[in-house]
């Protein structure tokens, strides 16, 4: 979306407060138009260091997404009445894709929010430049709320950038912000809105970063994948899936849709979730955000399900953006958690400090990641080990934080060149 460029200028309080952060930059309307990085060299003759440049574009608005069709009606707040045709029941708000897109294009996304937010992934030491759109709210014109990108976890971000609008920025609707970001550390990250922050989080917008290894450029053996630079090869995969978790309270769903208000002591969610969907939407197939073809499933567009071959070591990224305590459990199989919120579990003295077991434990605001070996084909099945998040709004037979993962023989699944394929 293009700036309006002849806005007011900011204040001189406004400038004051930022003004640590706008060096090399300059700021026009309420987007900050940064300057390329100086890559001084240290020392005469010393080469400078390049970083790759990466670009991404990101739309905050709200919509409307589908719970399974087997959750019990839940009068007036599920389904909501005003929920378009479709199979759509219930409001949120989320962020989109929206990287190329002219301002027109771009213009077009409001009122189409995913949930989850789309999936990011950068190697070390790139410069990232993550522009985010605040398009409004479709259902709310009376709401003027500002939106951030925060990423929750990640040590290297300059206060500017961090998302917290007490101490940054907020992008206000119809205006745009350039994020800049450099990953000096590895792991699974996830970011959100921290703009009204327990509002915004519950209402669905969040999302997962994935910050890749330098020891995938030059790998112990060739062509192996690695989750963290363990000098070792003991966190390289074969394929990776990544799962944002979070819990869906329908009745506040519905007073945001009706303009009311929610008391969030009062917090208690219908839904459970894996990238947006509750079982069984969460094994249904990828799907695509910007066609209508994907039906009822088009603003929840990754899947949860697990597709692998024997002996294939798989990476499984979980990380938690909901208020509750969940155990994702795996019968029969192994689980190696290797990872705690983007730490590897390595003592100072190289000693491995990894986790055996079925059960992987998170919490809110928390990630993991965890390997396993596929064994044996055949089905088996990644669940929250309490039962009660097992169902959908109460309704009858499975549903909520369920999936499957589904092991092949040898050479039944092609390579993987993308989480969640």
């Amino acid at each position: 979306m293009t700036d309006n460029s002849s806005a007011a200028g900011p204040s001189r309080r406004r400038f004051l407060a930022g003004g640590a952060g706008l060096v090399g930059g300059t700021l026009l309307g309420t987007r900050l138009l940064l300057a390329a990085p100086a890559h001084a060299a240290p020392f005469r003759n010393a080469p400078a260091v390049v970083h790759p440049k990466k670009q991404m574009h990101l739309a905050g608005t709200d919509g409307w997404v589908s719970m399974p069709a087997n959750a019990p009606a839940d009068p007036p707040f599920f389904p909501d009445s005003l929920a378009p045709a479709g199979g759509f029941n219930t409001y949120v708000f989320g962020f989109r894709d929206v990287t190329g897109m002219s301002a027109t294009q771009v213009a077009a996304q409001r009122g189409k929010a995913q949930i989850s937010a789309p999936m990011l992934s950068f190697d070390e030491e790139d410069d990232i430049y993550l522009t985010l759109t605040n398009l409004g709210l479709q259902q709310r014109p009376d709401l003027f709320d500002g939106h951030t990108l925060h990423w929750h976890g990640f040590v290297n971000a300059v206060p500017l950038f961090d998302g917290v609008p007490e101490l940054s920025l907020a992008v206000p609707i119809g205006r745009d912000f350039t994020y800049f970001y450099r990953p000096h550390d590895a792991g699974t990250y996830m970011y959100h809105c921290h703009f009204e922050d327990v509002e915004h989080v519950q209402m669905g917008m969040t999302g997962m970063v994935f910050v890749r290894p330098t020891q995938n450029k030059t790998p112990l053996h060739a062509g192996e994948r690695y989750a963290y630079n363990d000098g070792d090869g003991s966190t390289a995969y074969d394929r990776e899936f990544a799962f944002m978790i979070t819990e869906l309270w329908s009745a506040a769903h519905y007073r945001d849709a009706h303009i009311q208000v929610n008391d969030w002591t009062d917090y208690d969610p219908s839904f459970w979730l894996l990238n947006g969907r509750a079982y069984p939407d969460t094994v249904a197939p990828n799907g695509n955000p910007t066609s209508t073809a994907a039906g009822r499933l088009q603003y929840q567009p990754i899947s949860s399900q697990i597709t692998c071959n024997v002996g294939d070591r798989v990476l499984l990224r979980m990380s938690s953006l909901g208020y509750q305590n969940h155990a994702m459990s795996v019968d029969n199989i192994d689980l190696t958690i290797v990872a705690k919120d983007a730490s590897l579990l390595k003592g100072r003295d190289g000693t491995k400090n990894y986790i055996t077991t079925n059960t992987v434990d998170v919490g809110p605001g928390e990630s993991r990641d965890v390997i396993f070996v596929a064994p044996s084909p055949g089905t088996y099945l990644l669940y929250d080990r309490k039962y009660s998040y097992l169902e959908n709004g109460g309704g009858p037979g499975y549903g909520g934080m369920l999936t499957k993962i589904i092991v092949g023989a040898p050479g039944t699944y092609a390579p993987q060149t993308v989480a969640n394929a």
